[in-house]
């Protein structure tokens, strides 16, 4: 077997503190590299993987520290740490000239990846539904979400997070907008890969994801950068998130998606690869 061959199968890599982080890699081409939302895994990448991956591209995507098949160690569960392990990972595999994508959380690593480790080895990045600049509210962002909103996320994980999960899969997918057309194995699937999550990967990710603040990381971008967000999006609203980043990242495309959920990476899946193909090949966008 070639290298190549060998990294496609998917491992891991050990990280400077000896977190195990598990990582697929599909294809062959310019990289295009993933990061998932919460409570998630890299499965939540799929339709993306396969089809860019059909089109001749090498597609990666990890399970951040805590979540689904990687190590979930106690410490570590927050936004520098995550894009420390992403920049190793990039690193392990010598990933150069790569495409980041992050979703919701996945953002916020990819922005603070860039922040923290520059854009030596990015060609361009793209962040869906992403959690940047910050979703909290404060003094300085008063769009945001009250702290309360973020307790309560806290509280239904501590209590009984198998039923919060599935609950939130509702709002995640939109299941609960009249006229919704949302399978019940799409949301099943949903709660699976959150039941991956370690409990304390997943209560300490909500403070990351909601408390980091990323507008010094967006002020760091210069690549080509796509912003895709819906404006149905009843986990990371449209206000305090997209559209405040790509007025931050310089030069930034935002694309937004009429009534579409947060998770449209799933239920909208045929457009978001049309508009990342065409992003990534450098066209205007697919469906704009």
């Amino acid at each position: 077997m070639t290298d190549q061959q060998k990294q496609n199968l998917g491992t891991t890599i050990t990280t400077r503190d000896g977190t195990q982080i598990y990582y697929k890699d599909w294809g062959e081409g310019q990289p295009v590299v993933f990061s998932h939302g919460w409570p998630l895994s890299a499965d939540a990448f799929e339709d993306q993987m396969i089809f860019l991956g059909a089109q001749g591209y090498r597609c990666i995507a990890h399970d951040r520290r805590g979540h689904g098949r990687s190590s979930q160690p106690w410490d570590g569960n927050e936004m520098d740490t995550y894009a420390d392990d992403l920049a190793e990972l990039v690193k392990a595999l010598d990933l150069k000239d790569a495409v980041h994508v992050g979703h919701s959380t996945g953002g916020g690593e990819v922005a603070r990846y860039i922040g923290r480790h520059g854009t030596g080895r990015v060609a361009k990045a793209v962040l869906i539904g992403a959690v940047p600049p910050l979703m909290l509210k404060t003094s300085a962002n008063p769009g945001g979400l009250p702290i309360e909103a973020f307790d309560e996320i806290r509280a239904g994980v501590l209590s009984d997070r198998s039923q919060f999960f599935k609950d939130l899969s509702a709002p995640f997918y939109g299941a609960n907008r009249p006229g919704a057309k949302v399978s019940q194995g799409l949301r099943d699937s949903f709660w699976l890969q959150g039941m991956q999550a370690g409990l304390k990967g997943a209560f300490d990710c909500i403070k990351a994801f909601s408390e980091t603040d990323f507008t010094e990381d967006l002020k760091k971008f210069d690549v080509p950068t796509l912003i895709l967000h819906g404006d149905d999006d009843q986990i990371v609203p449209i206000g305090a998130a997209a559209m405040l980043s790509s007025k931050i990242v310089k030069g930034a495309t935002l694309k937004v998606y009429p009534g579409a959920p947060h998770g449209m990476c799933s239920t909208l899946k045929d457009q978001v690869n049309a508009d990342l193909l065409a992003f990534i090949k450098g066209q205007r966008s697919a469906s704009a």
